[in-house]
């Protein structure tokens, strides 16, 4: 088993259902391939704060979803 973080385990858990509701106009965020595809412009909007529309992400969440990007964004 890989250590580092997978989207199943890791960072789907972090999309509540309504993020993931307000942003199926574009893609997503409960799908593995639309978030890999997506991922560099899913974190730049964790950081600068616009995504989710209703409250900023932990820094540890952003950071992990960093991880996962930097790792691989394994499955």
């Amino acid at each position: 088993m890989n250590g580092g973080p997978s989207f199943e385990r890791d960072i789907r858990p972090l999309f509540r259902p309504g993020d993931v509701e307000s942003m199926l106009f574009a893609f997503d965020l409960s799908v593995y391939e639309d978030v890999r595809d997506n991922a560099e412009g899913i974190h730049e909007r964790l950081v600068d704060g616009s995504m989710p529309c209703d409250q900023e992400w932990a820094q540890a969440d952003i950071d992990r979803f960093r991880a996962w990007i930097d790792s691989g964004m394994a499955p």
